[in-house]
């Protein structure tokens, strides 16, 4: 369903000026949007799988791991797909609270496509590099969102999410470095053309939501607090919207799952044009790992 039309629907949970807000800008912060209820089952089973990690020395389809993981201090980069990991995180996704953030935005008819949960560790959790989602799992056109909670209260020194404004309406970046490689970044020389002096950092207490378009330039620094950064992240997309290119949800049971009102029977293209990711097919490497440069410790 296209903007003006969403726009015309009564809506759910948020407000028509935040939805106004989310198409003009690009992304919208919710400051304490899930309750403490959701919050607690939430970080059970989260501790749950950190403790699962420590007998994992490896990456794997469940974990990404941090070069330094070990048994006696566990550093996680993502637990991947967690909606199909556990019942508690499938819920969330599928029928949780930010699933009416998900209509809000994108019409009656909605998809869901995958999960993440990045940890962002404690004292030197990494970087993410500026880039765009949608080059990474294109799709028919460019509804698809990432709804993402923090887990705790998230502070400039723990490594918050920075938002571009408006970058969703702007250029779309080529993710290759200049030999052919896949980086997952934008390359360095190009961000002098980013207004980064204008970006959002969105911190916020536990439970806050962040929600970004995938056209949205955004990043964020180290983790050089003393507390891990959760940030439980999720993807849906319009259901006129499908995928065109192997990607992260291939293989695994929900992607494309529909979560709200039905299937659609018409497709919808976007005009504007859209990178072409790697083949996916044999393996997906985190972000983390390709940026970072140690992506075949990481795939999935």
């Amino acid at each position: 369903m296209i903007e003006e039309h969403v726009l015309k629907r009564e809506p759910l949970v948020l407000t028509q000026a935040q939805r106004e807000q989310y198409f003009e800008q690009g992304f919208l912060h919710l400051d304490g949007f899930i309750s403490d209820e959701w919050m607690a089952r939430l970080w059970e089973v989260t501790d749950r799988f950190v403790e699962q990690s420590r007998s994992v020395e490896r990456s794997d389809s469940t974990f990404d791991l941090e070069p330094n993981h070990s048994a006696d201090e566990p550093r996680l980069r993502r637990l991947n797909q967690p909606a199909e990991q556990d019942p508690v995180y499938r819920e969330f996704a599928l029928e949780g609270p930010i699933v009416d953030l998900a209509e809000d935005l994108l019409g009656p008819d909605v998809k869901y496509h995958h999960s993440k949960l990045n940890f962002k560790w404690a004292s030197g959790g990494e970087e993410v590099k500026w880039h765009q989602d949608i080059q990474y799992w294109p799709h028919t056109n460019y509804s698809p969102l990432t709804i993402g909670v923090y887990m705790n209260d998230v502070t400039d020194e723990m490594g918050p999410m920075g938002i571009v404004p408006g970058s969703h309406k702007r250029e779309l970046y080529d993710l290759f470095d200049d030999d052919g490689n896949w980086t997952g970044a934008i390359k360095e020389r190009e961000l002098g053309g980013i207004d980064l002096d204008s970006v959002v950092w969105l911190k916020g207490r536990r439970g806050s939501v962040t929600i970004h378009n995938c056209r949205c330039v955004h990043g964020s620094e180290p983790n050089r607090s003393a507390v891990t950064r959760p940030l439980l992240l999720h993807t849906y997309a319009a259901a006129d919207a499908l995928p065109i290119c192997a990607s992260i949800a291939d293989g695994w049971p929900l992607a494309n799952t529909i979560v709200r009102g039905k299937p659609a029977r018409w497709m919808r293209f976007d005009p504007r044009p859209c990178l072409i990711p790697p083949d996916w097919s044999a393996g997906y490497s985190s972000i983390f790992a390709l940026q970072q440069g140690d992506e075949a410790e990481a795939a999935e």
